[in-house]
């Protein structure tokens, strides 16, 4: 998967892949206008969601309502380094589901394919490339 990631002002920085833009900024403090997420709370936001969608579609697959079901996420960093030591996702269920798809649920939210990338982080290459403006 490629993405084009632009600059289109102030402390934004996009990125778009397919059809699709993700906005980032920073917020005022930051030197942003606080307009988007930034691009750390997008990373945080995309396990909690990347988790969801596993929740959803084990719920689907069973014909198990989702109303009522949400996931907590919370994340806990080091006070040292500032970097994130531990990420929890509180599956909350209402009342009315099914106690014996409890284990089940967590198991399928665990399949979640940025947590496994987390577990097994990949290889950064960064480098600069000049390319010619066109005329």
């Amino acid at each position: 998967m490629e993405m084009i990631i632009d600059f289109p002002g102030g402390a934004r920085v996009d990125a778009h892949f397919g059809p699709y833009t993700v906005k980032t900024d920073q917020p005022p403090m930051g030197g942003g206008e606080g307009s988007a997420p930034t691009p750390f709370a997008v990373f945080l936001a995309s396990i909690g969601t990347c988790a969801g969608i596993y929740v959803l579609g084990f719920c689907r697959q069973r014909g198990l309502p989702t109303e009522g079901m949400r996931i907590i996420q919370r994340v806990r960093s080091n006070p040292l380094t500032g970097l994130v030591d531990e990420v929890e996702l509180e599956i909350q269920v209402p009342p009315t589901f099914p106690q014996k798809y409890y284990d089940a649920l967590v198991r399928s939210a665990e399949q979640c394919a940025v947590k496994k990338h987390l577990e097994r982080p990949p290889r950064f290459n960064v480098y600069t490339a000049v390319v010619s403006q066109p005329a």
